[in-house]
């Protein structure tokens, strides 16, 4: 079980180095959507955090 874990971390690590060696900027499109997902899903939870904090109700 731990095996198949480290070879499926060099995998997606190998496959991480190609894409930002062939195509820089691309990479970096994919970072900003990640950025921008982590982003909002802080947003929607701090939100939620408020919603409950002032009673839950509309």
């Amino acid at each position: 079980m731990v095996q198949t874990k480290k070879i499926g971390l060099f995998v997606v690590v190998v496959f991480i180095l190609y894409v930002i060696i062939t195509d820089p900027a691309k990479a970096a499109d994919y970072v900003q959507i990640g950025f921008e997902g982590v982003s909002s899903a802080a947003q929607s939870i701090g939100d939620f955090m408020t919603w409950v904090v002032n009673g839950g109700g509309n």
